[in-house]
């Protein structure tokens, strides 16, 4: 049994996005694991502030939700970002947050936590998700986190769309492919 924390991002909270990582969490609680949510896009969190009071070793000096967060990062065993794109990246409150691990990142990278990319995407061309998903890899890469898949959901600007699309299944599976 694995502990899944997924931060949400979708100022949507109904959205296409949250729809996808709805299934994820379906399916990975059906191979026995236990799912988690934080939702970025309606926490108390600010930007990092550059200010290096932290030192990369904490506390940040900020007191706002992030504090909780790390907590929960540091004792969870997998990490789902989920998002949809905007302007061919990641929403802005999941950016927040990733920018703010930066208080923790030595504690975060020993870690080498599980990590899956949840994503949904009004556009369909072929190239839609190629920046996302390089940002993703390079984070991946950069923290080492081992990544587990991704749901890049193309096609799935609204919620009809999405519940017309593959990637409700794919998602699904995904979390229910997951081992501990």
């Amino acid at each position: 049994m694995m502990r899944i924390l997924m931060i949400e991002s979708s100022p949507h909270k109904h959205g296409s996005s949250n729809l996808l990582a709805e299934r994820f969490m379906e399916g990975a609680k059906e191979a026995g694991h236990q799912t988690e949510v934080f939702d970025a896009a309606r926490a108390n969190l600010h930007p990092c502030l550059g200010c290096d009071a932290c030192g990369m070793a904490g506390p940040c000096v900020q007191k706002d939700d992030m504090a909780a967060l790390r907590d929960k990062l540091l004792e969870t065993d997998m990490l789902v970002f989920v998002t949809p794109l905007y302007y061919f990246g990641m929403s802005a409150q999941l950016k927040m947050v990733i920018d703010r691990f930066y208080s923790f990142t030595g504690k975060l990278s020993s870690r080498k936590l599980k990590t899956a990319l949840i994503a949904a995407a009004w556009d369909s061309n072929d190239w839609t998700m190629q920046d996302l998903s390089a940002h993703y890899q390079t984070l991946c890469r950069y923290m080492n986190f081992r990544d587990q898949g991704m749901i890049l959901g193309t096609g799935c600007g609204s919620v009809s769309m999405t519940k017309r699309s593959p990637f409700l299944n794919q998602a699904y599976e995904l979390g229910k492919s997951l081992k501990g």
